[in-house]
């Protein structure tokens, strides 16, 4: 969408960002039918066909009402990153803005969005043997011996990295090993080149008092929609080993599938750690440059009315 008077401006770009449970979906679909928009989806475990209730994908009568697009992407058995959701999100931004519509990103993937709006350095692939061999001395050492060694290559990154936290650990050693290069460096070396597009992002950022009884109630919504019949589909369908089964909610209830776990601590365990989730979601999106954040629930007209003086030029985006 353009600015008015501006014949040849860049698109104009709506993001509704925050935590899960934040009500992003429902803000989103508000301001498409105001403002005329359509909705990108920034969400990592939406882009995977018939992982549908336990990832809160729009209905089929939400998708009749406002177009969404970047979903059902990849297979569940497909490794899909975030820079490829971001040549996605470019490519629909332009369709949508060439339509007159407003484009309107939706989610709380902040590694997504980031890739978006700043982009991602272009790291080697992944190495199987080198990855084997963390594994291994993480199994006969522990993670944090392997932390401590990244200590002392790269202390920026194991600042950012738990000690426990194998996957990233690994993952910034093998970039060392590959490269002769620190995962740091290689972020620092990347050329920021501005996004197509200008942004007006608002972040829904609600304390965990106000979520904590949402997730609670989502959670048992999508139980009540066939949360479980989806997972023992999926893996009758043969991707219970797929990465993208180990997501909140599938985990779970594969585990109690397996006989690990009750229904009741099943439940429980899916409540927790989806609230565990939104924390670290909160915390991710504090680094980023945001221009409205919102504290406790806004009038979607409120905020349309704040839009639109920001796409007729009429008014700045305050900077928070």
């Amino acid at each position: 969408m353009q600015r008015s008077g501006e014949a040849h401006a860049i698109p104009s770009v709506l993001a509704i960002l925050g935590p899960t449970a934040s009500g992003k979906s429902a803000l989103g679909l508000a301001l498409a039918g105001e403002l005329g928009g359509e909705i990108l989806c920034c969400d990592s475990m939406q882009v995977y066909r018939g992982m549908d209730i336990g990832t809160a994908k729009a209905t089929a009568a939400e998708r009749a009402a406002v177009p969404h697009h970047l979903l059902d992407l990849a297979s569940p058995e497909q490794q899909f990153h975030a820079v490829a959701w971001a040549a996605e999100a470019r490519t629909a931004i332009l369709a949508v803005a060439a339509r007159g519509r407003l484009p309107i990103i939706v989610g709380g993937t902040g590694l997504y969005y980031r890739a978006l709006v700043r982009g991602l350095f272009e790291a080697p692939r992944p190495d199987p043997e080198i990855r084997a061999r963390h594994q291994a001395e993480a199994a006969a050492m522990g993670v944090p011996v392997l932390h401590e060694r990244l200590r002392a290559i790269d202390p920026v990154a194991a600042a950012r990295i738990l000690p426990g936290d194998l996957v990233r650990v690994s993952r910034a050693l093998e970039v060392y090993e590959q490269t002769g290069s620190t995962i740091s460096e290689l972020h620092q070396r990347q050329a920021v080149v501005p996004p197509p597009f200008r942004m007006f992002s608002v972040l829904l950022d609600f304390d965990l008092a106000y979520l904590r009884p949402r997730i609670a109630a989502r959670v048992e919504r999508m139980l009540a929609a066939g949360f479980l019949d989806e997972v023992r589909a999926l893996r009758a369908a043969g991707f219970g080993g797929a990465r993208s089964m180990q997501a909140l909610g599938y985990k779970q209830l594969g585990q109690h599938l397996d006989g690990l776990l009750s229904l009741e601590d099943t439940v429980a365990a899916i409540k927790s750690a989806t609230a565990a989730y939104a924390r670290r979601q909160r915390t991710w999106f504090r680094r980023e440059e945001i221009h409205l954040r919102a504290q406790q629930p806004m009038v979607e007209s409120a905020l349309a009315g704040l839009v639109r003086g920001w796409l007729g030029g009429d008014a700045s985006p305050s900077r928070s």
